[in-house]
């Protein structure tokens, strides 16, 4: 069985980090060096032997399956089928982001990543709270009342101010 100056590249590449981690972190005869790092070698060979070749196809998700992962109170991920009120920080945890977990799945770009009984709810809090009202009281105090303002009335000049030193 023949393998490929890249896989035992990648095999070499691997012990070597292995070993120099471990000795980073441990005391190391410098004799024992040399079967350290055959030992982890042959246990890397042996190892990768039995790894199955994963499938060229992408994983994709059926349109039943789709469905029924979506509910008012959570979304199931099709990464470990669990449920989530919001699944970005659960596909942040694993390196994956909303766009690419779409992709990888085969689900439209549109697919809810918070379910909708948790987006009712921050919805009312941020309300109960008075959220994004600042721009509309803003505007209200910034526009001038027309009967307050109007041109024909004259603003009497202002009194000059005197001084209230105490004299002497």
């Amino acid at each position: 069985m023949s393998e490929s100056s890249a896989e035992m590249a990648r095999r070499v590449t691997l012990t070597a980090d292995i070993v120099s981690a471990y000795v980073s972190n441990n005391h190391v005869q410098s004799a024992d060096l040399a079967k350290l790092l055959g030992d982890v070698h042959t246990a890397i060979c042996s190892v990768t032997a039995f790894v199955p070749v994963a499938d060229a196809a992408p994983a994709r998700a059926t349109a039943q399956e789709i469905r029924r992962s979506i509910s008012h109170e959570h979304l199931i991920s099709f990464e470990d089928g669990k449920p989530y009120k919001t699944l970005r920080r659960h596909l942040t945890l694993r390196g994956l982001s909303p766009e690419q977990y779409r992709a990888k799945w085969g689900l439209s770009p549109d697919y809810p990543m918070t379910s909708a009984s948790y987006s009712e709810q921050r919805s009312e809090l941020a309300r109960a709270l008075g959220l994004g009202q600042q721009r509309r009281k803003t505007a209200a105090v910034a526009a001038p009342d027309p009967v307050l303002h109007s041109v024909d009335e004259e603003v009497p000049p202002k009194k000059p101010r005197t001084s209230r030193k105490k004299s002497g």
